[in-house]
């Protein structure tokens, strides 16, 4: 299966922030996988947002 370039923005405690990532759905799940490989399972990540790059 192909993947898509997608942006995932994101809130890192309290700081507003995105990343890039090839994902193959771009479902939340699979975003913060990704993120969780940047960041590790210590840090709190909420308001998890997926789109199509452009």
């Amino acid at each position: 299966m192909d993947t898509v370039k997608y942006v995932i923005k994101y809130k890192l405690g309290d700081e507003r922030r995105f990343e890039f990532a090839q994902l193959k759905t771009g479902n939340e799940e699979e975003a913060r996988e990704a993120l969780k490989k940047l960041h590790g399972d210590s840090e709190v990540i909420t308001d998890i947002k997926v789109s199509k790059a452009l």
